[in-house]
């Protein structure tokens, strides 16, 4: 998926440099029309096939992490997490993301409580850009253990 977006981009981006065919005299693959928005402001298609492509690309309304989750047992689950490449913010929320579902999993279930048994952080530096990463592990306690100073 995302790699057909990036392609589309890239031919967007390249048919916006393009002006024409190749022939001379032909038409330009783009036509060089403007979108009047007001009565003093207008828009170029070219730009606005190059604004449609990034906002396509960087999605800014798209969450920062994606997490996926795995059931080790009926206890304990294992959450990894990926911050989206391009992003202004949320650096520090892998933590806040983990705690949350891991409270949304101790509600739907009824347990009293939950540990988390592993945490970790950091980079993952792939040919497009890095990423940062984290991992962590939670187990689930009985509502008579949640009384535990062990509990985060």
């Amino acid at each position: 998926m995302k790699t057909r977006l990036l392609l589309g981009v890239a031919a967007c981006v390249a048919l916006v440099g393009c002006t024409n065919t190749g022939r001379t005299g032909g038409s330009p693959l783009i036509p060089d029309q403007a979108i009047r928005l007001t009565a003093h402001t207008s828009v170029s298609l070219s730009t606005l096939l190059v604004g449609a492509a990034i906002y396509a690309y960087y999605d800014p309304l798209a969450p920062n992490w994606e997490i996926e989750e795995a059931r080790l047992d009926d206890e304990t689950y294992r959450f990894s997490m990926k911050m989206k490449r391009y992003h202004t913010g949320g650096s520090g929320e892998s933590m806040q993301i983990l705690k949350r579902r891991a409270n949304q999993i101790q509600r739907e279930q009824g347990f009293g409580g939950y540990q988390i048994l592993e945490y970790t952080e950091g980079i993952d530096s792939q040919t497009i850009g890095a990423r940062r990463i984290a991992e962590g592990t939670i187990k689930l306690v009985r509502p008579q253990q949640a009384d535990s100073f062990m509990l985060n």
